[in-house]
């Protein structure tokens, strides 16, 4: 029996002591490299905010660029400055009439019995995933996990 150590040989309690020490070393660097993840986020959200009000600026500069152009096109080819105003004015009442149009008709689609259906049984496959303490899936595994029956 003196071939086996003893719980209490102090052989063993320095391996505890040595795993205990990596297993805080480790916790330590993944805090910290999670604590280095959060703040990079946070700044790449400011950063990405930024860019979405100068794209949304850059854009509105662009529809204002390309509307003064047809605008100056058309005054050359009707040889009038009002009535190229008037096409243009036109143009624009068409073209927000039927974005409205296409929303309506979109908000008109999620009204329909197989919308409201799907709507109904997505909405219970996330109460069951949230009962079941399940994390949501991607929308491409939905159908995944409904073929092979879960």
């Amino acid at each position: 029996m003196s071939d086996r150590s003893a719980p209490g040989d102090p052989g063993v309690l320095d391996e505890i002591g040595r795993a205990g020490r990596a297993a805080k070393h480790l916790f330590g660097a993944q805090l910290s490299l999670l604590v280095a993840e959060l703040g990079l986020a946070r700044s790449a959200v400011s950063w990405m905010l930024l860019a979405g009000l100068a794209a949304t600026v850059a854009g509105v500069g662009l529809g204002l660029t390309l509307m003064a152009l047809a605008g100056v096109l058309l005054a050359s080819w009707l040889h009038s400055w009002p009535w190229a105003l008037v096409v243009l004015g036109l143009l624009q009442a068409l073209f927000l009439w039927g974005m409205i149009a296409l929303f309506r008709r979109c908000m008109h689609w999620l009204t329909l019995p197989a919308s409201r259906r799907e709507w109904r049984e997505t909405i219970r496959q996330a109460m069951r995933r949230s009962e079941r303490g399940e994390a949501p899936t991607a929308p491409g595994e939905a159908g995944v996990h409904r073929e092979e029956g879960t």
